[in-house]
Formats: C-alpha cells, sequence, structure tokens
C-alpha cells in the first residue's frame, strides 16, 4: 500500500474506534504513544499531550453514553515530508445518546499530523476544527 492510502487508511481506523467501540487493539494501530489532541473547538477542552492508555480510557468513557455514533471522514488532502504526513480533512460526526431522541451532530475539519513508525503510519496529532453543532448539551461532559 503506498503512503498516501495507508495514511487515509488510519482516518477510517480511527472513525472505527469509536464507532465500533473497539477500543483494545485499534487504538495502537492508529495512534502514536503518546498523542497529541486538540479538540478545544468542541468546548472546554485544552490541547493536551496523553500516553495511549489514558486518552483510550477518556475515549472509552467519553462514548460510553451513546448506543451510535457515525463518523463519516472525506475529502483527504495529505502532504507527505519523509516520515512526516499532515493531513486536512472533512468530518461530519453524529451522536445518539441511550436517553434522548436527539443527536449531537458535529460538522467539521481535521488538520492531523502522522509519522512512519516501524508499524507503519500512525496518527501524531489529531486536531478538530469544529465549523458547526446540533444538540451539543448532549456531548458528554467533562469532569
Amino acid at each position: 500500500m503506498d503512503d498516501r492510502a495507508e495514511i487515509i487508511e488510519l482516518f477510517a481506523r480511527y472513525a472505527d474506534i469509536a464507532d465500533l467501540k473497539e477500543f483494545t487493539d485499534l487504538p495502537g494501530r492508529v495512534l502514536t504513544d503518546p498523542v497529541t489532541l486538540d479538540f478545544s473547538s468542541v468546548g472546554d477542552i485544552p490541547p493536551m499531550t496523553l500516553p495511549l492508555p489514558e486518552y483510550v480510557g477518556i475515549l472509552r468513557a467519553s462514548f460510553a453514553p451513546f448506543t451510535a455514533t457515525h463518523h463519516a471522514i472525506t475529502g483527504h488532502a495529505v502532504e507527505i515530508d519523509g516520515d512526516r504526513a499532515r493531513i486536512h480533512a472533512h468530518v461530519r460526526a453524529e451522536h445518539w445518546p441511550a436517553d434522548s431522541p436527539d443527536r449531537w451532530l458535529v460538522v467539521g475539519f481535521y488538520d492531523n499530523e502522522a509519522v512512519r513508525t516501524p508499524q507503519g503510519w500512525r496518527l501524531s496529532t489529531v486536531k478538530l476544527t469544529v465549523a458547526h453543532q446540533e444538540n451539543a448539551h448532549l456531548a458528554p461532559q467533562a469532569g
């Protein structure tokens, strides 16, 4: 598989972590340890760098309230420079809580970075920029 295709596949696997609630094997196949995250555009979440196991625990807790989620990530623009890459992609993420007939919708962009590792490409930085949200009150609250 060529570099661009492998990098784009990372986004499909990244979406599957939440959408399939597969928090065991996929995170290590997608993300570096540690991983840098910036979800500050979603709410009061500061950018951070975390050990992968800690981030997986946060993911597990964040997606627990949802009976289903669907993340469509498209329009990948990939710039590769040796063993590093920058990727801009569009995202539409829908989240259906167990206790509501409504869904939380997030539309925006990922501006991520990837690095080539001995195991293949991995996302080292994940940055989400939200352009639109509906029913943001359904998002899990930090605390």
